[in-house]
C-alpha cells in the first residue's frame, strides 16, 4: 500500500532489489569459497607465527591452546622470557595437568633481568624443553610463547630452532609468539599474523591489569 506519491511501494521495491543483489553476490562468493576449500585438501601440522607491536600475540596463542584442548589434543607450552610472575593463562591451564604441560622458564623481561648471559642460559633450557615437545607425536599443539624475543636478541640460533621445528611430527601444530619475528622464521611458517597498534590503554596512563595484560 502506498500514499499518493507511491513512496512506500518504491521503498519496498528498492529493498527487494537490494536483497536480491546481495543474494546473487553471496551465491557467487560461496561458489568461489567452496572451490578454494575443495582445493585445500592437505592435512598437515602447521607453524603459526604471531608477531608485531600490537597486543594479542600471546592471547591468540593461548586461545588456540584452549581450542586444541576442546578437540581432545594434548598441548605443550613453553614460555620464554616470562616467568618472574604467574600469568592468568598459566594459572588456568595448570588446572588441566592431563591435557596441558606448562613450562614458564624465563625470569622476566630483558630490561628487568639485565643479564644477557643468564637470559641465554634460561633460553637454552627452555629450548631443550621445547625440543622434547617437538619430538613427541602425542602432543598435538606446541605453544612457544615469546620465542621471537629470544631469537631477536640472539639468545638462540635461528637456524637450529628452524631445523628442530621442521623435524617435528607431521601432524603437530606450533604457535610462536612475540614481537620481532626474524625473517628466516617467517619464511618457513605457514601462517603469519602481524598485530599492529591502533590504540593502547598504556599510552593513556592506564597500567597493566590482571585479566587483560597477564
Amino acid at each position: 500500500m502506498s500514499d499518493n506519491t507511491g513512496n512506500t511501494d518504491n521503498t519496498s521495491n528498492d529493498l527487494d532489489a537490494l536483497n536480491e543483489r546481495h543474494r546473487v553476490r553471496m551465491e557467487r562468493k560461496k561458489a568461489i569459497i567452496d572451490a578454494k576449500i575443495a582445493a585445500a585438501d592437505k592435512q598437515i601440522g602447521i607453524i603459526i607465527v604471531n608477531t608485531g607491536n600490537g597486543k594479542g600475540k600471546s592471547s591468540s596463542g593461548f586461545g588456540m591452546a584452549v581450542r586444541a584442548m576442546g578437540h581432545g589434543m594434548k598441548v605443550g607450552v613453553v614460555q620464554f622470557i616470562k616467568g618472574a610472575m604467574q600469568t592468568g593463562e598459566e594459572m588456568f591451564l595448570r588446572r588441566f595437568p592431563e591435557e596441558v604441560s606448562f613450562h614458564s622458564m624465563g625470569e622476566g623481561y630483558t630490561w628487568e633481568t639485565q643479564n644477557r648471559e643468564r637470559d641465554i642460559e634460561k633460553a637454552e633450557q627452555a629450548w631443550e624443553q621445547a625440543k622434547r615437545f617437538l619430538a613427541d607425536p602425542a602432543v598435538g599443539l606446541v605453544v612457544l610463547d615469546e620465542l621471537n624475543i629470544a631469537l631477536k636478541y640472539r639468545y638462540l640460533d635461528v637456524n637450529t630452532v628452524i631445523a628442530d621445528l621442521l623435524e617435528r611430527p607431521a601432524m603437530q601444530h606450533v604457535v610462536i609468539t612475540g614481537r620481532g619475528a626474524p625473517q628466516e622464521l617467517i619464511d618457513v611458517a605457514d601462517t603469519v599474523t602481524e598485530m599492529n597498534v591502533v590504540k593502547h590503554a598504556f599510552k593513556a596512563g592506564i597500567g597493566a591489569q590482571a585479566g587483560t595484560e597477564w
